[in-house]
């Protein structure tokens, strides 16, 4: 079977939509695998081990060209960019089997929806998918990183000064990463590992603070996350799919939503009483309690 995988990443959109399809695409083992992506700033594509077709704008007419003329079998779209009307006309014109991830509950025009995220519910897809549609929803569905599974999960030191990891997603558009070491500055004897990309456009900036602050560990574009985050006794995160790793490992976590399609995960943490923040400044209040 030939899948494609359409999905973009930049400084803008972030890096998460390509690495949750590269988790996807190596359940397709034996199946003839490529994606389909705009080169666009800070973009992840060398991280892409598959061929790539590079498309020229989010029009979906050289989308539906690759479709027909690589005879593709099914069609992976990982893009808020792309609607239902998209959809519907490239199942029309080329026939092909549409497989959506899907986060913020949005209508859709497929064959198969995946909503990997815990806080996923079916329900909510009732009148917004074609009869027949095939729907994967919730936990049992996520997809976890190889290397995260490859790690133990340790107990916390006692005694100990604590680590704190942070990852505020790969590119950190909204440039909190820097905030929050300002927060934690306050602290004495703690040791912070901090991981982003060279997407990041403070990264000047966290350098020049990590120069500064012998207790801040910078990594950049690092193939360890699941061992730093191993490392860690506390993870500051965003309520989004790094959340199911930090809980994979079991970590104690404090979850700051910098997006709107984050409100989803973030409001079913709340509920179940993680440690969850809408602003920055009510960060403080709960690092008092688990530091």
């Amino acid at each position: 079977m030939k899948i494609l995988f359409r999905a973009d990443s930049s400084s803008q959109i972030g890096l998460g939509h390509i690495m949750r399809d590269l988790v996807l695409a190596e359940q397709f083992e034996g199946d003839e695998v490529m994606f389909a992506c705009q080169e666009l700033d800070g973009h992840i594509m060398d991280k892409i081990p598959y061929p790539i077709m590079i498309l020229p704008s989010m029009d979906v007419d050289a989308l539906i060209i690759i479709v027909k003329q690589e005879q593709i079998d099914m069609l992976v779209i990982d893009h808020y960019g792309i609607a239902y009307e998209d959809e519907k006309r490239i199942k029309e014109e080329t026939g092909v089997k549409i497989f959506v991830l899907d986060d913020t509950y949005e209508r859709h025009f497929c064959d198969v929806l995946l909503n990997h995220n815990i806080s996923a519910n079916a329900d909510r897809y009732h009148d917004k998918v074609p009869t027949g549609c095939e729907l994967r929803c919730g936990s049992q569905y996520t997809l976890i990183r190889d290397e995260f599974k490859k790690v133990k999960v340790l107990p916390r030191k006692k005694n100990v000064n604590p680590t704190v990891f942070i990852a505020m997603g790969g590119s950190d558009h909204s440039g909190i990463t820097l905030e929050i070491l300002k927060i934690l500055k306050l602290y004495k004897e703690i040791q912070v590992i901090v991981v982003t990309t060279s997407s990041n456009k403070k990264l000047k900036q966290l350098k020049q603070f990590a120069y500064l602050y012998k207790w801040v560990e910078l990594h950049v574009d690092t193939d360890e996350m699941a061992k730093l985050m191993q490392k860690s006794d506390l993870a500051i995160v965003t309520p989004s799919v790094i959340v199911h790793e930090v809980l994979y490992l079991k970590k104690p976590f404090i979850a700051i939503k910098t997006v709107e399609n984050q409100d989803d995960i973030y409001q079913y943490l709340r509920k179940k009483r993680f440690h969850v923040v809408s602003k920055l400044s009510h960060t403080n209040r709960i690092l008092k309690k688990v530091l």
